[in-house]
């Protein structure tokens, strides 16, 4: 008969311990193995309601005046890798406003009218994490009135809620060429499509 001792007492509740820690850590890295996603290329559309901030707006009576002005953002970005990303967002101002060119050169400042523009802008997007992104892009603004080059640079945050569905937080900065200048905030919701 094989004979056979026990550890002691002192010993048998460590080497428990190091064998269930033993079994939960093994179990934990094959789980992290198996969840683990290789980047694909996907596409992703997104909706956002937005504020519009102008300092150089004008009144009814020419005067000076900040303006907020509701508008939607409709967003395409193509992912083609886990850090950057290209597309085409689109800002929609849904009010007629005026306002002062403050970016015009010379003495005499313009207002200009503007009626329900639109500013699409071709934006490269650099994501710093899981959560945040930067973007910066061209486009031009249109209206019946006249029409303008513009710059954006931005940022947002967005989070997954389900599997492809993202509500996102948004920061923008356009500068209208030789017009004039507006910064945004807006929360939106988007749609991953393809081997995300």
């Amino acid at each position: 008969m094989l004979n056979c001792k026990l550890p002691s007492k002192k010993l048998l509740f460590p080497i428990i311990l190091l064998g269930f820690a033993s079994f939960f850590s093994n179990k934990t890295l094959a789980q992290e193995n198996t969840s683990e996603e290789t980047f694909r290329p996907h596409h992703q559309l997104g909706i956002a309601i937005n504020h519009v901030h102008i300092f150089e707006g004008r009144d009814e009576e020419n005067k000076k005046k900040a303006l907020t002005l509701p508008s939607w953002a409709i967003d395409y970005t193509y992912h083609f890798s886990e850090k950057w990303a290209v597309g085409l967002h689109t800002d929609i101002v849904i009010e007629k406003f005026k306002v002062e060119k403050n970016l015009e050169g010379g003495e005499e400042k313009e207002t200009v009218e503007r009626s329900y523009p639109i500013a699409p802008a071709v934006m490269g997007i650099y994501k710093f994490n899981e959560h945040w992104s930067f973007l910066l892009g061209m486009g031009g603004e249109f209206a019946k009135e006249e029409n303008f080059a513009l710059t954006r640079i931005g940022a947002e945050y967005g989070h997954e809620i389900s599997d492809g569905w993202e509500v996102f937080g948004t920061f923008s900065y356009d500068v209208k060429w030789s017009a004039y200048d507006s910064w945004g905030l807006g929360l939106g919701i988007a749609k991953s499509f393809g081997d995300k």
